[in-house]
């Protein structure tokens, strides 16, 4: 798993701002809790191992109970505390943020030492980005019934989470505010869950297929032209793409449409043999033949949208194709994160057991 280190919400400057050591007082925490702005202090050894958390209630019951200001911290700070690795996604942690109510989350090393802390109000609110996101999830996912005889295929659920809520956190994370989802097929479920989108720290709209109109026809739905880059998303992605980068790569290519593209190998179970008529030039046994794939991710320049058709199933692929007959600049951008598309059962499968 290869991610950027611009994942992580924290620089070396906040954490010796946030951070006590050990044998702190309880001045010195409250020192630095106005120093690091966090609204928390992270207490760690000798060797920098995260030992405890301190918040400002900590130390008022500290103090109501008794405790001075120069009595030790480590007397009155949190032992049990939610950490995680430096391979944790934005889009996990935030889900984690919301779920346990708090707001900040350090983060470990396999040793247990303090490398980062995360924020909430970094993760949602300083990288925030103009663009908005369209979501495709109005398929009936008919490879997957009779999971999706109830139930749409979006809202299928990875290690207990919706594989839409999922992408919906990502692209928060990733400072997308305003988010369209195409709906059709049992589309209640999928508004039920999400409302208005405020619960997950975004602005959820919804695009109603009244029929279905393929993975580009809803685009036309839009209430009107972005002014900026337009982000798109098949609804049965598990992926952790540095969507930032994406939109960068597309903005300095100059491209009208930036195509996500992963690497696909695929092992060929036999020899293979190349022949000059009757006779035999060459032998490869199980060679390993290697393409690159369409992801199902998208960046559209705004002024290709006029091409997509009103009320008429059109595939986005479809629209790519045209961008390249007429001349257009179409990039393609080569994930280095994970990426799964769980459209068949044996890919939902190992999405459920590999997360």
């Amino acid at each position: 798993m290869n991610r950027d280190v611009s994942n992580r919400l924290a620089t070396t400057d906040r954490l010796i701002d946030a951070s006590v050591p050990i044998d702190a007082s309880i001045y010195d925490a409250m020192f630095g809790l106005g120093r690091g702005a966090a609204g928390i202090v992270l207490v760690v050894d000798g060797n920098q191992r995260l030992v405890g958390t301190v918040t400002d209630g900590d130390i008022r019951r500290a103090l109501l109970d008794g405790a001075t200001l120069g009595s030790p911290v480590q007397a009155h700070m949190q032992r049990k505390f939610t950490a995680v690795s430096t391979a944790a996604p934005r889009a996990e942690v935030l889900d984690l943020m919301r779920a346990r109510r708090i707001e900040q989350v350090p983060i470990v090393d396999a040793d247990g030492k303090l490398v980062g802390l995360h924020v909430l109000r970094e993760i949602i609110g300083s990288v925030e980005r103009p663009n908005w996101a369209v979501i495709m999830a109005g398929g009936r996912g008919e490879r997957l019934r009779p999971l999706t005889d109830r139930l749409p295929k979006p809202m299928i659920r990875v290690a207990g989470k919706p594989i839409l809520e999922r992408i919906v956190l990502h692209l928060v994370g990733f400072g997308i505010r305003d988010i369209y989802i195409s709906v059709n097929y049992l589309g209640e479920v999928i508004r039920t869950h999400f409302g208005d989108g405020s619960a997950f720290g975004c602005r959820i709209h919804y695009l109603t297929e009244d029929k279905p109109l393929g993975t580009g026809g809803a685009l036309s739905m839009l209430p009107e032209t972005p002014r900026h880059p337009l982000l798109v998303m098949n609804g049965d992605l598990i992926t952790q793409v540095d969507l930032g980068a994406m939109l960068q790569f597309h903005q300095q290519g100059g491209y009208k449409i930036t195509v996500a593209v992963e690497e696909y190998a695929h092992t060929v179970p036999f020899g293979c043999l190349e022949v000059d008529g009757d006779r035999v030039a060459r032998l490869e046994e199980k060679p390993v033949l290697s393409r690159l794939i369409n992801a199902g991710i998208y960046a559209l320049s705004p002024e290709v949208l006029a091409r997509v058709p009103r009320d008429k199933a059109f595939p986005i692929t479809a629209l790519i194709e045209q961008s390249v007959a007429v001349g257009d600049s179409v990039g393609a951008f080569r994930i280095k994160d994970d990426w799964l598309d769980v459209g068949r059962p044996d890919q939902l499968k190992q999405a459920q057991h590999g997360q």
